[in-house]
């Protein structure tokens, strides 16, 4: 793009310590799975990347002015990404006493009812966006209500910011509060309308949204299979046995299905861009199925130990006989942490108690190129490569005086500061949130601190 000169747009550039991954990690010390450059330096034109690399080589080639943020002391990587998130949820995170179907129905539906009025989802839009930045976070794949103000307002409000969503009007057509149900068509004609509108606008893109089979009738995942064989491009989200309960009542509901897998296949919800959540108690068959169609299985491991739904096995899932592609996300409101480090931690306490281990790079890749590649954007974000985006998160793991302590004893090794990261890291550790190199987040200005950028 150039500007209404002619030429191109001008460049900004942002200086520090560069970590990107190039690869899966095969576990701990794989140095080849990633590039680091302890002084780097990325120059952004027209909100993406167009040249990476030391900042002795690049920073004479600038133009003179080119504003350039440095950040001597940061660990500079791509903006995070969560593949499973509530944003109406955000009034109910830290709610007492439940697990899950108590837990929807006690506090859930109460609150999002209250999405019906605009005003109400555009401040709690603003809200929601506000902790994501405020937590590195700059692409998120989103429910929201079954109204479809609640979508266009965050549709709206991501747009202003030049973040990346993905995500859908919830559909639920029973065993919910009235003012919570559309119809199958209603579902249908809304969700048309509504990709019609915002899907591949900029940087917005929209996921069909059942929320889960307890909740919507034959007839309306029908209608939600219908969107996605119209909409090709689009993405498909819902939830997949979190609870031993829910999984009870849904063969209750579906007793002619094999499996709680084979209601949502049955409709043609299975398939590269179809995400779900939880994954914990699935027979074997499930997992063949989720493998054979590429679907993407979602860690939530702090949703998952709140509301007691059980530890996800992901050595059964990723590198099992029908392995699963997966993705690592916070499930807020269930989830008690807006914060991708946080749920690295907790993700970590999982695994441990399920004899097995996430190591530091393993942690860092899923939550940038690793959730990329299942969200099918690899190229696009995730990494800090020319073309992609320029979405980064500046990292402090001196954040605290915890931190600071615990760091004076790391003598440089990558995979220690990382984990330390991970493991007493939450939003005081991100100093600052780029957005297309635009600084959106910045630990000692707030919101919008555009700054030398």
């Amino acid at each position: 793009m150039r500007d209404m000169a002619g030429s191109a747009p001008e460049p900004k550039a942002i200086r520090g310590r560069l970590l990107s991954f190039t690869a899966e990690p095969s576990g701990p010390g794989d140095t080849a799975s990633y590039r680091l450059i302890d002084d780097g330096l990325v120059v952004v034109r027209d909100g993406r990347i167009a040249e990476v690399g030391e900042a002795r080589s690049l920073l004479p080639g600038l133009p003179p002015g080119t504003p350039v943020d440095h950040h001597p002391h940061g660990l500079i990587v791509p903006g995070l990404i969560d593949t499973h998130i509530h944003f109406p949820q955000t009034q109910v995170i830290a709610s007492y006493g439940a697990q899950l179907l108590e837990w929807l129905n006690k506090y859930t539906f109460v609150e999002e009812q209250r999405f019906a009025d605009p005003d109400h989802a555009a401040r709690n839009a603003s809200f929601f966006l506000d902790e994501l930045l405020r937590n590195g976070t700059t692409t998120a794949v989103v429910y929201a209500t079954v109204h479809p103000g609640s979508v266009e307002a965050l549709f709206a409000e991501s747009e202003r910011r030049g973040t990346a969503m993905i995500a859908g009007k919830v559909m639920m057509d029973r065993n919910a509060p009235p003012g919570l149900r559309d119809t199958a068509q209603s579902g249908y004609d809304e969700s048309r309308a509504l990709i019609g509108r915002w899907h591949g606008r900029g940087r917005q893109l929209y996921a069909v949204t059942p929320r889960f089979a307890i909740t919507s009738t034959e007839a309306q995942l029908e209608a939600a299979g219908a969107l996605n064989r119209e909409f090709s491009g689009v993405y498909m989200q819902t939830h997949l046995s979190e609870n031993l309960k829910e999984i009870e009542t849904v063969r209750g509901l579906f007793p002619d299905a094999r499996h709680y897998t084979d209601v949502y296949d049955r409709y043609g919800l299975l398939g590269e861009r179809s995400l779900f959540g939880h994954c914990i108690h699935l027979e074997d068959d499930e997992v063949r199925r989720l493998s054979e169609s590429r679907s993407v299985a979602v860690f939530c491991p702090t949703s998952n130990l709140f509301i007691g739904s059980g530890l996800f096995d992901l050595e059964r899932l990723a590198r099992g006989r029908d392995p699963v592609r997966v993705s690592v996300a916070t499930d807020v409101g269930g989830g008690t942490s807006y914060s991708m480090l946080r749920t690295a931690a907790e993700g970590y306490k999982v695994l441990q108690l399920g004899g097995q281990n996430l190591p530091a790079l393993s942690a860092f890749h899923m939550m940038t190129r690793g959730n990329a590649l299942s969200l099918g954007l690899g190229g696009t974000i995730g990494t800090i490569e020319p073309g992609c985006f320029a979405d980064l998160a500046v990292l402090d793991a001196r954040a605290t005086p915890a931190m600071a302590h615990r760091m004076e004893t790391v003598d440089g090794d990558l995979e220690e500061e990382l984990f330390v990261l991970m493991t007493l890291g939450d939003d005081r550790a991100v100093a600052a949130t780029y957005v297309q190199g635009r600084r959106a987040w910045d630990r000692d200005g707030g919101m919008g601190m555009v700054g030398a950028v």
